[in-house]
């Protein structure tokens, strides 16, 4: 048995079934527990960024944020969502529909309703769990609120996490990496790229991290949604054809024929939670690390503001499905980095290409800048942030690595982490709601 058909074993045959249970059943259990908060916060949400987006402009709260080692509310969600919104964003719902069938998409955008209801707990636990070293840097997120729980269970996610956002960096470069080798650039070469990029703003503190995000998340999450609307709205028969499909196989348990891996409704609901979770990371809980250092008013505003997200993920991903339906890659060959880009290429040519490319190298470059914040963070928990330049060190080794890795393989192995880690972090998230209610009041929000 090779290394990737031993990590297929565990993750399809083992924690397929329980870990669809858990996560799913984690989501809707925390929507009903919380009144379906993404429902009944949307118009407090919606007050609340109106004022923050008026804040944001306001020179002396600025002056008042760079006296601490925090960001502003609207900075640390831009640095969650470069986390999220990346190649995940593209890559995670074209792998969900080629192994589990056109059905995955619907059930990936479901779990994206409910899991805004885990993702606003998550964020309101590690604002209001969240510690303050002697130098004033913040430390927050699952690691403080599992505490609560055991303090062996947050040392256990630390470690995972820290490990685990390694391996999603050197996923996300090995992604371009493939990309840009359709264009003949050399794989070490972006990988040396990106581990400079990422080196010298992670260095540069979380200040520099919320600075850059904030600037580009935007641009790249503007460019990539018009032009994939471009290239679905030239084929109106075929996303016809498309939305039709995702209907026929949502509930369908009949083998289908195709070239994807996909065969009954369990495995469309499994592939489309799990790539739910690595989209939007709700269930993972490591949104709320970037969260965490927030200026936000109360806890409630930075989760209401973080389960807006889901806005963004629901989208993207959207888009990226769509477009593998439509023009019909989802059943030819294997599951591949490369398939938006086959795409736009094919579909877009020159200009869409040019525009991919663009979005492409943004998004990755955003993403390892997210992942390497949220992978530092667990790191400084565990050693008092001791030897955190070692730790960025090693991610931006691992950042070029990646770029060598086989892409089935890297899949396979991120699968069985974030298990290791998300399944102690729902759990625990449950838990806390149901001991600490009044937590996550919608009347604690300050608007």
């Amino acid at each position: 048995m090779s290394l990737l058909e031993f990590f297929a074993w565990i993750n399809q045959d083992l924690l397929a079934l329980p870990g669809t249970i858990i996560f799913a059943g984690g989501a809707i259990i925390l929507s009903i527990k919380t009144g379906f908060i993404q429902l009944r916060g949307f118009p407090t949400l919606v007050r609340l960024l109106a004022k923050l987006a008026s804040e944001e402009h306001c020179e002396k709260k600025k002056a008042a944020a760079q006296k601490r080692h925090t960001i502003s509310p609207m900075q640390a969600v831009f640095s969650a969502l470069a986390q999220t919104i990346g190649m995940g964003s593209i890559v995670g719902p074209t792998v969900a529909i080629m192994k589990g069938g056109p059905g995955a998409l619907f059930w990936l955008l479901l779990y994206f309703f409910f899991a805004s209801a885990t993702k606003f707990a998550e964020v309101t636990f590690a604002m209001q769990t969240r510690e303050k070293t002697p130098c004033g840097y913040v430390i927050g997120g699952p690691m403080q609120y599992l505490k609560l729980l055991s303090p062996t269970i947050a040392f256990w996610y630390s470690c995972v996490i820290a490990v685990l956002y390694m391996g999603f960096s050197s996923l996300q470069s090995n992604a371009l990496a493939n990309i840009l080798a359709m264009e003949s650039v050399p794989h070490w070469l972006v990988g040396l790229t990106l581990a400079g990029l990422a080196l010298i703003t992670l260095l540069g503190g979380v200040k520099r991290i919320g600075q850059v995000t904030s600037k580009l998340v935007p641009v790249m999450f503007i460019l990539y949604v018009s032009f994939g609307i471009y290239v679905l709205i030239e084929n109106p028969l075929a996303l016809r054809n498309a939305l039709t499909l995702i209907k026929d196989n949502t509930f369908s348990t009949a083998a289908m024929m195709g070239g994807f891996w996909g065969a009954t409704v369990f495995c469309a609901i499994r592939y489309g939670v799990f790539r739910g979770i690595y989209v939007s990371e709700s269930g993972l809980g490591t949104s709320a690390i970037p969260h965490a250092v927030s200026d936000a008013k109360t806890p409630v505003n930075q989760g209401l503001l973080a389960m807006g997200t889901f806005i963004s993920d629901l989208i993207l991903s959207t888009v990226s499905g769509l477009l593998v339906l439509v023009t019909g890659v989802w059943a030819r060959g294997e599951v591949r980095a490369t398939l938006i880009y086959e795409i736009f290429k094919n579909y877009a040519p020159f200009v869409g290409q040019l525009v991919l490319l663009a979005t492409f190298s943004l998004f990755v470059l955003t993403t390892i800048i997210g992942n390497g914040f949220t992978g530092s963070q667990s790191f400084a928990s565990l050693t008092q942030r001791r030897w955190l330049k070692w730790y960025i060190a090693c991610m931006a080794f691992v950042i070029f690595a990646g770029t060598l890795m086989p892409f089935p393989l890297v899949w396979e192995i991120l699968d069985t982490l974030m298990f290791a880690a998300a399944v102690p972090n729902i759990i625990g998230v449950v838990y806390l709601a149901f001991k600490y209610p009044q937590v996550l009041k919608l009347k604690n929000a300050s608007v």
